[in-house]
């Protein structure tokens, strides 16, 4: 190699070097400290994805609740902090983290979770992000990060890497193509994906699934259960969300609700549940809440069209896309694991099914399967679903 071309390339460092640290330097990273800060913090994502035609923006009332510690319960138990990262004085990113304490004390695990990452495509403001939540950990002495991941797999987790031109749903990532790249360029490598199918109804059911159903009709003495008023469901919802508690344990990040935690959610969902997308088995002789299901139609659109405000008339956007809704959101449901294998998913999935087609609604989501449960993932590929979306949760140890 000539001197000449050491010499252009060790120029070419030196300029790359000098591009970075100008770069860096024009970044600057606060903690969220008060109310306007938060305010900032949770409306921010609006402008970064203000020409993101897909983009489903949360239902801003649900989020300001989420960052209340005294109407989450979540705070008590774990460390948090959150970010704002600014651009020559422009905020342009977020980050929160959280240390679960129980949920670590459980798996005998020392993760910091990364949250509500989100910024401008700007891959050195995405570094000094992560880099923020990274020596947080670090500080309390956590060995790796995961993320994205909330209090619990009830909040979105992943990031979207396939299905962009799918219309989102709510309580899932909703991420630009560039984020999970700036991870990947940090070192981050994938710890586990959560998998999106769809069923398309239009040419009626898939053939095979009913006659599943009608053979385990024959042999079994179940019965599905349909509701037909939200006085009925009362009685079921908080017993449906014990089922979750007991049953959910086996799933990454899965975190059990606190008594008042169930009585939250059931006051926060049972206003807009429609009981005929409500489905559940209980046993024969005793009454014992076996398994349920839980289906909403689709109302991304309105929720689009409200720009996340429920006041002073987005309820009505989104009533209206509820009432012209053809999708079924599957939402939530559980199976007792000494009850599984036995083919209630199907016989509560084929009714689910039946209800759905009856009132218009010609395509069923199933919201997400970790890929590792391959005994549901066979129902969904073997009957005809279709793998729609994919969302990656990422890991990097801090060592």
């Amino acid at each position: 190699m000539s001197l000449a071309v050491i010499y252009e390339h060790a120029l070419s460092i030196l300029r790359s070097i000098t591009r970075n640290n100008h770069s860096m330097a024009s970044i600057s990273i606060q903690r969220v400290s008060s109310q306007h800060d938060l305010r900032t913090f949770i409306y921010l994502p609006e402008k970064i994805h203000r020409t993101h035609a897909q983009w489903l923006p949360p239902l801003y009332a649900d989020e300001e609740d989420f960052f209340n510690p005294r109407k989450n319960k979540a705070f008590t138990y774990c460390d948090t902090a959150l970010w704002l990262a600014s651009r020559d004085g422009q905020v342009s990113g977020r980050i929160m983290g959280i240390i679960h304490h129980p949920y670590n004390a459980r798996q005998g695990e020392k993760t910091v979770r990364f949250s509500h990452f989100d910024c401008y495509d700007d891959a050195a403001l995405a570094q000094a992000l992560l880099q923020a939540v990274e020596d947080w950990g670090r500080s309390h002495g956590m060995h790796t990060i995961v993320g994205p991941f909330g209090f619990s797999d009830k909040d979105p987790e992943g990031l979207q890497t396939e299905g962009f031109d799918q219309l989102p749903v709510m309580v899932t990532a909703n991420n630009l193509p560039y984020l999970p790249a700036f991870l990947e360029a940090r070192g981050y490598a994938k710890m586990l994906d959560c998998l999106d199918y769809a069923f398309d109804l239009s040419d009626g059911l898939p053939p095979r699934l009913e006659q599943l159903h009608d053979r385990l009709l024959a042999r079994l003495p179940y019965r599905v259960t349909h509701f037909r008023s939200k006085r009925a469901l009362r009685q079921v919802i908080l017993p449906a969300l014990q089922l979750v508690n007991d049953n959910y344990d086996h799933l990454y990040g899965f975190s059990p609700m606190t008594s008042a935690e169930m009585e939250a959610l059931a006051a926060r969902y049972l206003p807009i549940l429609d009981p005929r997308y409500i489905k559940a088995v209980f046993h024969p002789t005793n009454g014992q809440l076996l398994a349920f299901m839980v289906g909403l139609p689709n109302f991304s659109r309105g929720i689009q069209h409200a720009r996340g405000r429920l006041l002073p008339f987005g309820w009505l956007h989104i009533l209206r896309a509820m009432k012209k809704a053809s999708q079924l959101d599957l939402m939530l449901g559980a199976v007792d694991k000494a009850w599984r294998h036995r083919g209630l998913e199907v016989l509560m999935g084929v009714e689910m099914m039946r209800t759905a087609a009856a009132s218009g609604l010609y395509r069923i989501e199933t919201h997400l399967v970790l890929e590792n449960n391959q005994p549901m993932r066979a129902v969904y590929e073997k009957n005809g679903a279709a793998l729609i979306k994919r969302f990656r949760i990422y890991q990097r140890p801090l060592d």
